[in-house]
């Protein structure tokens, strides 16, 4: 048994079963996976995957839990490689961030700024998508840690906490006759053509919910993924913005008037999560830290750990 036996089995599930792109993906050769896992098997004596001719189609049962097993491995492999590298410099190396698009373009430009002040020689490097989409970066050892919303805190295989919470708000340009409502309800809104989040961003859901528990269809002109191209339309007169209250600044948005909605679509939560099990060097403690003071690292560790200690804002 070998680590390239089981980095070719992670891999081949990873890429649909498909031993080709399994091969592509660690830069070998289809034949070459293909020879290796059977050899895996027959050491084991047990089938890792079902087959239909020689295709492979999907885990076995007893695929399952070694499936389980060669992850932990691996992870435990790149822990090792890590440790090694921070000890080595302490105060260098590479720290990948993926997150959404509202959290990198409005919550985090400050914290960054303050973490490449203290850490100038670690190189960072933020990786953007949706909420499904950053959170299998972190899966898949893409990136260190993740940034989103709630969606993310009943993951499995992540480690959660909030860390920063707000609400939407309803942007319009300036004398809109909503200015004049107080407060203002989601019958006077949906009066107007809205312009918000895609329905995978920024609390979308929670928008949709509050609509559809009042049986009111508003017209959704327009979704975009951010914020500043829903207020760009806003301005243009076409609707109604629904944004994410950290997206409004009154400097910058000059022509246009924020209306705080949280009593009609309720708080929101960003969240931080990283890998069970896996190796955090020592600055990954301190940008989390600096993303939210009410978290440090002794807390972090206790759940890395196993603790299960509640903890929320």
């Amino acid at each position: 048994m070998n680590l390239h036996q089981l980095r070719f089995v992670r891999e081949a599930v990873r890429q649909n079963f498909n031993l080709t792109d399994a091969a592509k993906a660690l830069f070998t050769s289809q034949p070459g996976v293909s020879k290796a896992i059977i050899e895996l098997e027959e050491e084991l004596g047990v089938d890792i995957f079902t087959r239909h001719g020689k295709r492979v189609r999907g885990l076995t049962e007893p695929g399952h839990e070694v499936l389980k097993s060669v992850e932990l491995i691996l992870q435990e492999i790149d822990s090792l490689k890590r440790i090694g590298k921070e000890f080595a410099a302490q105060d260098s190396g590479s720290f990948t961030i993926a997150t959404t698009h509202a959290q990198a373009r409005y919550m985090l430009p400050r914290v960054v700024q303050a973490f490449t002040q203290k850490y100038p020689k670690v190189r960072l490097c933020l990786l953007q998508g949706n909420p499904q989409q950053v959170v299998e970066m972190v899966l898949k050892d893409q990136a260190d840690i993740v940034i989103a919303t709630e969606a993310i805190a009943s993951i499995d295989g992540l480690l959660s906490f909030p860390c920063h919470q707000w609400e939407h708000i309803v942007v319009v340009p300036m004398e809109h006759p909503l200015l004049k409502s107080k407060p203002i309800t989601l019958e006077e809104i949906a009066t107007y053509p809205l312009i918000t989040y895609d329905s995978a961003f920024s609390g979308r859901n929670k928008i949709d919910h509050a609509f559809t528990l009042r049986s009111l269809k508003p017209d959704v002109l327009l979704e975009a993924i951010d914020a500043d191209v829903i207020k760009t339309y806003v301005e243009l007169g076409m609707g109604v913005g629904i944004i994410a209250g950290m997206a409004y600044d009154p400097e910058r948005d000059k022509n246009l008037q924020a209306i705080p909605v949280g009593h009609l679509f309720g708080m929101n939560v960003s969240r931080v999560a990283v890998k069970k099990g896996a190796y955090l060097r020592s600055y990954v403690y301190t940008f989390i830290e600096l993303l939210t003071p009410t978290l440090n690292r002794k807390l972090i560790e206790r759940a890395m750990s196993g603790e299960k200690e509640s903890y929320e804002l």
